[in-house]
């Protein structure tokens, strides 16, 4: 499973994206702020209101240099048949990877063996493809793209900003600290 400071491994995999299905791989996205976005099936309830939240937000991600992934085991032609039939799906503009085989859920550790799904995980790997965060959830709580926004904007900070931290609930432009000393005034 990869951890937090280790490069993430590439995977090549099926996506569907602006009303096609290609190939797409993770070291593709190098140069890049990466949100991996597991869930655990297509044509569920919780999992459009995370994803059409998230797609809400894209813009910002995309401002942020960041792009947005989401990941099921589902196939990219019933992610394409979902997009075609869920007015919250729709609004998804980012790539929707498809893992069948629960490899790359299984490299992340949310692929539950029992199910043949994924948790719903969040990973945010830097532009040098190392892990900087993740948050795992059981399938019955939903994530929040705003906070998944406050987070990448922290870590940005601290790659810009090498010796300061962020403590806890911060938001650009609110004080930061260096370890051994005070709080650093605005930024």
């Amino acid at each position: 499973m990869v951890k937090i400071g280790q490069q993430i491994p590439d995977f090549e995999l099926e996506a569907f994206q602006n009303e096609e299905i290609k190939k797409v791989k993770l070291s593709g996205y190098r140069g890049k702020w990466l949100i991996l976005l597991f869930y655990p099936a297509d044509f569920t309830f919780i999992c459009p209101t995370e994803l059409e939240e998230a797609a809400s937000y894209y813009d910002k991600f995309q401002q942020l240099g960041a792009e947005l992934l989401s990941v099921s085991t589902d196939t990219a032609f019933v992610h394409k048949a979902w997009h075609d039939n869920s007015p919250a799906i729709k609004k998804v503009q980012y790539p929707m990877l498809s893992d069948p085989t629960g490899k790359m859920c299984r490299e992340f550790g949310v692929y539950i063996d029992e199910e043949g799904h994924s948790l719903r995980g969040t990973f945010i790997i830097d532009p040098d493809g190392i892990l900087k965060a993740f948050e795992v959830h059981d399938n019955s709580i939903g994530r929040s793209a705003k906070e998944l926004l406050r987070k990448l904007e922290a870590a940005i900070f601290v790659r810009e900003h090498r010796g300061q931290v962020c403590p806890a609930s911060w938001e650009p432009g609110k004080k930061t600290l260096r370890p051994g000393l005070k709080l650093v005034g605005k930024i």
